[in-house]
């Protein structure tokens, strides 16, 4: 018996050096030397400080600001240590109301906007941090921001566009634009 409990302590040793310490290690440097920016949270850097990540959303509510997609995490929107859906069904009358108070929110910092909204703008993604909306939801507040910020419209709509990210390969996912890069770039003109 004390040849079987000695092997699996040294397996238990040989198996916690190697899965919880070289592994890890091995990955870590890795990632540092092939992917940097990534593998240290794809951070956006402001005058020496980290001002957001070009992963996880922000909150805007400023109108010379532009808005991302609602967050259904909890405590806090885009709590990144609570990655997730509210789970509730599009029929769901709580859903259903959330959905309508975010539309009259834009309506109401937008009276004019006639244009339908964008679905991303008024419900919340799968995970709840998504930093990007789509175009169609940075050029519906175009109006808006222009208005707050005193500039031409079209100044606005080429900075959408400069921040509209292609497909992945030309093929993979759907255009977007992330809202945190495209509201530093407006807050540097």
């Amino acid at each position: 018996m004390l040849t079987h409990v000695r092997a699996a302590i040294v397996s238990l040793v040989l198996f916690t050096v190697v899965t919880g310490v070289a592994y890890p290690a091995i990955v870590t440097v890795i990632a540092q030397l092939v992917f940097p920016h990534q593998a240290n949270g794809s951070l956006i850097v402001k005058d020496g400080k980290p001002v957001g990540s070009t992963l996880i959303g922000q909150p805007f509510d400023d109108p010379k600001y532009f808005w991302g997609r609602p967050s259904a995490t909890s405590p806090f929107a885009y709590n990144a240590g609570a990655s997730g859906a509210s789970n509730l069904s599009p029929t769901n009358a709580d859903l259903i109301k959330a959905v309508q108070g975010r539309v009259e929110a834009l309506r109401t910092a937008d009276p004019g906007n006639a244009a339908p909204v964008p679905v991303d703008l008024v419900t919340a993604s799968g995970s709840g941090l998504d930093p990007h909306i789509s175009p169609a939801a940075a050029l519906y507040q175009v109006r808006r921001v222009a208005r707050a910020r005193k500039l031409d419209e079209a100044v606005v709509q080429r900075l959408v566009a400069q921040h509209t990210e292609g497909r992945l390969l030309g093929l993979l996912g759907e255009p977007r634009v992330n809202v945190l890069g495209l509201n530093l770039a407006l807050d540097s003109r």
